[in-house]
């Protein structure tokens, strides 16, 4: 009798006395597929997709996902400033003297540090007014930086307390409880509302809507975890242009989106809205820069790893 019928004879033996009910010969152990929503501690990733949010390397989206409950996150918000964020004036009040800054110079300057630490992630976002000032409403680690449509526009935000108390939320004007209004940043464009979608092109303008198309958003999930994405042609030298895989119109943030959602097992999309577009997109991470823009903007939202 040989080695191999000798080998699989035992195998069966154990088998038997073990229970076992059947085994493939020759089979090789099968993996596990890895689903981001699915694995209690899960963080942070990046990867690029396609319009269909399918990951892609050629892919047109810059994609950050990311659970706002990790323990291993914290994040901030950083604007223009010409002075230390939270600094104060000889009478108690938090200075506000605004300069222009570019994507690079806010996610880089000496404001972006969080207890001494570069951001692992960052994301361009409020609209930036011929003032210099931010248009919506930003807080930044309790401390508020905002402009005039502060109580008109959406923003997105993280909330304060320990890790496993946070919360994502994209709403109009300060949240009625103060945990919420911890770290927010302003937008505007709100395509997603309460599950509900909407093709805003007609309410972004025919300028917004189909010629300045570099786009930068965010949309939260029922789950909880967040989507951040950046579309840009020209930040991709490798790009495959196809129809999915080209610059992203209103009606196509649902099925990005969506599918990002499905292929990571993130849960349904609840809430979602765009940050300023045009010449201001900006997306990093893990010291490398994916997208970026040159004209100023109003704030950012940053991401650190403990």
């Amino acid at each position: 009798m040989s080695i191999k019928k000798i080998v699989f004879l035992s195998v069966i033996t154990i088998c038997l006395l073990s229970g076992c009910k059947a085994i493939e010969a020759n089979s090789a152990p099968k993996l596990s597929k890895s689903c981001p929503g699915e694995d209690p501690n899960f963080g942070i990733e990046f990867f690029k997709t396609n319009n269909l949010g399918n990951k892609s390397e050629t892919g047109i989206n810059h994609v950050i996902i990311f659970n706002p409950k990790s323990p291993s996150l914290d994040f901030k918000v950083n604007v223009g400033l010409s002075h230390k964020l939270y600094a104060k004036d000889a009478r108690g009040n938090f200075r506000k003297e605004y300069v222009p800054k570019t994507f690079r110079e806010i996610i880089t300057d000496e404001n972006s540090t969080l207890n001494g630490q570069r951001p692992l992630a960052a994301i361009n976002a409020d609209y930036i007014g011929t003032d210099d000032k931010p248009q919506g409403l930003n807080i930044s680690r309790g401390v508020e930086y905002s402009g005039a449509f502060k109580n008109k526009r959406s923003s997105f935000g993280i909330s304060g307390g320990q890790p496993r108390e946070r919360k994502a939320t994209i709403q109009t004007g300060r949240r009625e409880m103060n945990l919420l209004n911890y770290n927010l940043v302003g937008g505007n464009g709100r395509f997603y509302r309460q599950a509900n979608f909407k093709d805003i092109c007609q309410a972004l303008g025919e300028f917004a809507c189909k010629q300045a198309t570099n786009r930068s958003m965010v949309a939260i999930t029922n789950k909880g975890y967040v989507i951040l994405l950046v579309n840009d042609l020209k930040a991709n030298s490798k790009i495959e242009v196809s129809p999915v895989n080209q610059e992203l119109q209103p009606d196509m943030f649902d099925d990005v989106l969506k599918g990002i959602a499905r292929n990571n097992c993130l849960g349904n999309i609840q809430e979602g809205m765009l940050f300023d577009g045009g010449m201001s997109p900006g997306l990093y991470y893990n010291q490398k820069i994916y997208v970026e823009n040159f004209g100023p903007i109003g704030s950012a939202f940053l991401i650190y790893k403990k």
